[in-house]
């Protein structure tokens, strides 16, 4: 079957049967107004994959609802994914934070968050991302030398910041 046919021949079967799986996926999807990108994304797939949809009208019409069940799986497997990465991340955040100093959390913070965006970018990649300066450099688009001599800069900035806040990370040394 030509393209031309086969995708005439798809309109026909979105038309008499998206009202009934946009239903089918109401039921099962929380919100409901979810199901209306279900099954915006379930087309896409029937469109892409209208090279499999059968000849006969009843097994087209059950080749189409088991696209539109397939991708609400996907679409459930995806957000439990989301739900436990955000999860993990919350639990790691909590035990880094419990784990270190308020105040010099705090202090580390305000010094860094007080730098010039390309000073305080290139920090945050190198002690809180655990890039080297050589790799900060690479994602920065900036030379080695650039990086180090910039990265030298955030690190006086820092010690003199952390110095006036009286915060103990002061005598701590910046690598």
């Amino acid at each position: 079957m030509k393209r031309a046919d086969r995708d005439i021949r798809l309109e026909a079967l979105v038309r008499a049967n998206a009202s009934d799986v946009l239903a089918y996926l109401e039921r099962r999807i929380t919100p409901r107004a979810d199901a209306a990108d279900i099954l915006s994304d379930s087309l896409i797939t029937a469109w892409t994959k209208s090279g499999s949809m059968p000849t006969v009208d009843a097994e087209a019409r059950m080749w189409l609802f088991a696209i539109a069940r397939n991708t609400l799986l996907n679409s459930r497997r995806a957000t439990n994914r989301r739900l436990a990465a955000t999860a993990r991340l919350r639990n790691e955040l909590a035990v880094s934070d419990v784990a270190a100093d308020p105040d010099e959390s705090l202090a580390v913070r305000a010094a860094v968050v007080s730098l010039q965006p390309d000073l305080r970018e290139l920090v945050e990649l190198v002690h809180w991302d655990g890039f080297s300066v050589v790799e900060a450099a690479g994602i920065l688009s900036l030379s080695s030398s650039t990086a180090r001599s910039r990265y030298s800069v955030a690190k006086e900035r820092l010690r003199a910041a952390l110095a006036t806040a009286d915060s103990p990370a002061a005598v701590r040394p910046l690598t």
